[in-house]
């Protein structure tokens, strides 16, 4: 038996074990460059923009991990349960001894990415309420001035003027010129939108392009110009590409419109229609006018017929005898109360008079009153030395106090 102690050997650390396989891997042309289909799952959106995840399938998984550089350029969020294909090498982590899959590029398997971010920001602002149904705004019925966002030199723009010059030619188009596809054309719409109210000068907005596909159309699928359009306080009419196009634009405008033409057609009322309606309404107003008019005139005849009118010393007679009536309940009820009162006061005066002690000394009594006027009914309330007067019948007598005696007559 070997003795493996006795043997020349290379001995390697873990580390040392890693790092050599981590060469193997990246020396391999095939391992450089791999293409995976799989399903996303153990998701993570770090803080730092790296995006961890496994790769699974139904008998085997990959970790995995995209770094910041790379995910920046995704068209749409990952998550758990998409089914991707992904590019990118594999290689060793040498700390943990394990092979992770770094991706590179990521596409959804079997659906373009443009779709699935169009799909999971409509859903997004859906459960945020921005689509809500109830916060929509009604359109102008005659709006005099009409805002449009788009191309000045498309196709566009001059559907929407021949329509509505055909249809209103009282409203002013006002252009606000964007670009509506490439990197510029989302902040030139958003621009336009908040141009037109903090302008106030329009009654309603028209936003929208022509035809196209969905990498032409995918400015209209912007986050910030759908918040910008619920936050218009000018109703807007969407109106991107075709009838079969449906943007997020679309959804958070106040009135969807299939094509540029049709938003045009929606914004303002045709002018034979609104003639025809003013001259339905100036007819209902002049059968109003003649009923009422009728109505009165046939009320004046009733009322010239009346003996009022046409005897009004009855009238006189009649108001000279209610007078009378009411003149003399008047004076029935104000005898009445003055009887009342008059015995009421009777009543007070003979209670007043038994209170009062000048009655008391008209029956041969006297009485003693203080210098300050106050009737002493003992001797603690006045003091020798102090002035008083006594109060008779015929007549008073002043003196002052040179003794009291308290007791009992």
């Amino acid at each position: 038996m070997k003795n493996l102690a006795n043997e020349e050997k290379i001995i390697l650390t873990a580390s040392e074990l890693n790092a050599y396989l981590k060469g193997k891997f990246e020396n391999d042309a095939f391992l450089s460059s791999v293409n995976i289909r799989a399903e996303i799952s153990n998701f993570t959106n770090h803080k730092s923009g790296h995006l961890y995840f496994t790769l699974k399938d139904e008998t085997g998984l990959v970790k995995c991990v995209m770094f910041r550089s790379a995910a920046s350029k995704l068209l749409f969020e990952p998550e758990n349960g998409i089914k991707v294909i992904c590019h990118g090498r594999v290689s060793v982590f040498v700390r943990d001894g394990q092979y992770i899959y770094y991706v590179d590029r990521m596409e959804p398997d079997g659906i373009g990415a443009l779709y699935l971010a169009y799909e999971q920001l409509k859903r997004k602002l859906d459960a945020l309420g921005l689509f809500d149904p109830n916060l929509k705004k009604k359109l102008p019925k005659i709006p005099m001035r009409v805002g449009i966002i788009t191309s000045p030199t498309g196709a566009a723009v001059r559907d929407i003027f021949n329509v509505l010059k055909r249809r209103f030619p009282f409203a002013d188009a006002v252009l606000f010129p964007a670009q509506v596809q490439g990197a510029s054309a989302e902040p030139e719409l958003i621009k336009g939108i908040r141009t037109f109210n903090e302008l106030n000068n329009v009654n309603v907005i028209i936003i929208g392009r022509g035809g196209g596909s969905i990498e032409d159309l995918w400015a209209f699928n912007s986050e910030a110009l759908a918040g910008e359009i619920r936050k218009s306080k000018i109703p807007v009419i969407s109106a991107v590409g075709h009838e079969t196009d449906f943007t997020i634009c679309d959804f958070a405008a106040d009135l969807r419109a299939p094509t540029p033409s049709a938003a045009a057609e929606l914004a303002v009322p045709e002018t034979s229609e609104l003639k025809h309606k003013f001259e339905n309404i100036v007819a209902r107003m002049k059968v109003l006018l003649d009923s009422n008019i009728k109505m009165k005139r046939e009320r004046v005849l009733q009322l010239s017929d009346r003996r009022a009118l046409k005897s009004p010393g009855y009238i006189v007679d009649d108001k000279r005898l209610s007078l009378e009536n009411v003149s003399s309940k008047l004076d029935y009820s104000l005898n009445l109360a003055l009887n009342a009162r008059s015995q009421r006061f009777a009543r007070v005066t003979a209670k007043l008079e038994a209170l009062n002690p000048m009655s008391v000394i008209s029956r041969g009594y006297s009485a003693v009153f203080t210098d300050k006027g106050k009737l002493v009914k003992s001797v603690d309330e006045i003091n020798v030395g102090d002035s008083f007067t006594f109060r008779t019948l015929d007549g008073t007598v002043d003196g002052r106090v040179t003794d009291k005696r308290k007791g009992k007559i």
